[in-house]
């Protein structure tokens, strides 16, 4: 076996041991409905009011923000989607037997997270324009990634390749845009 098939296997076992040590597949309790209500919050129906609240708060800058934050996402659901469709990975339930998730994903690819993907995006620009002031909002990309691990629509690598991506491209959009 040559050494990157070995490595890829290695990924995929340790991606699957993580997975079921971290996502029960109960679909009850407190953590049940943590994890939804976090994972919600990461659905992207609240960025819009970012502005808003920017605005209230007597930040500047933000219609740089608004342009940045439009092109940036236009290029990370670009890069997201293109990336979903070409790997093509399946997500935990479909692949894993005796499992089911909590709750029914939007599409049927796991890799890579949107929901994480989105989050680490909004918050590193974020970060990126106004500073430290944000950095706690890290806190809340790491929940929404975490919620969809425990909810088990995704595996961890999809999970880490979400936050790299969404960092990644909101940090080239500030580089090119701002």
């Amino acid at each position: 076996m040559n050494s990157a098939l070995y490595l890829l296997n290695s990924i995929q076992r340790w991606d699957v041991l993580t997975f079921r040590i971290i996502s029960s597949g109960n679909t009850s309790g407190t953590l049940t409905g943590l994890a939804k209500a976090v994972s919600f919050s990461g659905n992207g129906y609240l960025y819009p009011l970012i502005p808003i609240f920017l605005f209230t708060f007597g930040f500047s800058q933000i219609l740089e923000f608004v342009q940045i934050a439009t092109i940036g996402f236009a290029a990370e659901r670009s890069a997201y989607s293109i990336t979903k469709n070409s790997f093509k990975r399946r997500r935990p339930a479909n692949v894993l037997p005796n499992y089911q998730s909590i709750i029914q994903a939007a599409d049927e690819f796991s890799f890579p997270s949107g929901h994480t993907s989105a989050a680490f995006f909004i918050v590193s620009l974020l970060l990126l324009l106004y500073g430290p002031v944000f950095m706690i909002l890290y806190l809340w990309a790491g929940l929404v990634a975490l919620s969809r691990l425990i909810l088990g629509v995704h595996f961890p690598t999809d999970l880490l390749v979400g936050s790299l991506m969404g960092s990644s491209i909101a940090y080239i959009s500030f580089r090119l845009l701002f």
